[in-house]
């Protein structure tokens, strides 16, 4: 075979000749059919124009509640609400001023007040439990001494409450001996006691028990006590005195104090029992 037979004859096998080449755009322009002379070229087809959807506008809310009502029934809707409005704030205020402590309000319309409240509204509690405290009770005692050389002496009167006073006054953290044991035992004792301090049913001998106890073993730690004296008998009392009014206030109350004084009693040996020095 020939140079010109090896050229003439496609190779299979090279990657580099195209076996079906592609039509180019001469060649597909002229195998479409062409158009006769003189005729009008056919128009285009129109293109139908598909229209976006518009969002839908919310439907207004139907009237409900009270808008539907009328002008005239809206209205009446109104006073009636404001009626009822009134009524809870006049309840809810005299409710206040009957278990509210004593006021001046209180003292000039007390009746209106508990006619309003009594029967179907009673209350059976109070505001502040406990009332805030309208008066300053004191408790104090003295002490019937037996000295080392065989005679006797009284004492003067010792505060043990303002003994107390000073000792929370300043203090962050006051113990609860300071501020409530001599308190309680005194509250414990007028609620055990009639008005002549006679005991009244079991605790009224256990609470005179717990004060002679508190009394005898503040004495011992006082400077009355010398070495070798004997204490032979405390008594207790309180005095009671009125926290005044304020400037504002017309009320007018005794500034007087008063006194409530037990009678002596005698220190047995268990009262001592670790008070002395």
């Amino acid at each position: 075979m020939d140079a010109h037979d090896r050229g003439s004859t496609p190779r299979h096998d090279d990657p580099g000749t195209p076996t079906d080449p592609a039509p180019s755009p001469e060649a597909s322009a002229a195998s479409e059919p062409a158009e006769p002379p003189g005729s009008t070229p056919a128009p285009a087809p129109a293109r139908t124009a598909i229209p976006t959807p518009l969002p839908a506008s919310p439907d207004p809310d139907p009237r409900a509640g009270v808008a539907a009502l009328s002008l005239r029934h809206q209205i009446g809707v109104a006073l009636a609400l404001a009626l009822v409005a009134i009524a809870v704030c006049v309840h809810i205020g005299m409710v206040f001023l009957h278990v509210a402590p004593v006021n001046t309000v209180t003292r000039q319309h007390g009746g209106a007040v508990d006619d309003w409240i009594y029967p179907e509204f009673e209350q059976n509690w109070k505001l502040f439990a406990p009332n805030p405290l309208q008066q300053n009770v004191a408790v104090q005692v003295r002490a019937r001494i037996r000295g080392a050389d065989g005679g006797s002496r009284t004492t003067g009167w010792y505060d043990l409450s303002a003994q107390d006073g000073r000792a929370i006054d300043g203090n962050l953290l006051p113990s609860h001996t300071q501020q409530n044991e001599l308190r309680r035992s005194w509250d414990l004792f007028v609620a055990t006691h009639d008005a002549n301090n006679r005991p009244i049913g079991l605790r009224g001998s256990l609470s005179e028990a717990y004060l002679r106890r508190i009394a005898v073993l503040r004495m011992g730690r006082e400077d009355a006590l010398a070495r070798g004296d004997v204490l032979v008998s405390v008594q207790v009392r309180s005095r009671t005195s009125n926290v005044p009014p304020p400037k504002w206030s017309d009320e007018k109350v005794s500034v007087q104090p008063v006194f409530r004084e037990l009678s002596w009693w005698p220190v047995t040996a268990d009262d001592t029992e670790g008070s002395l020095r």
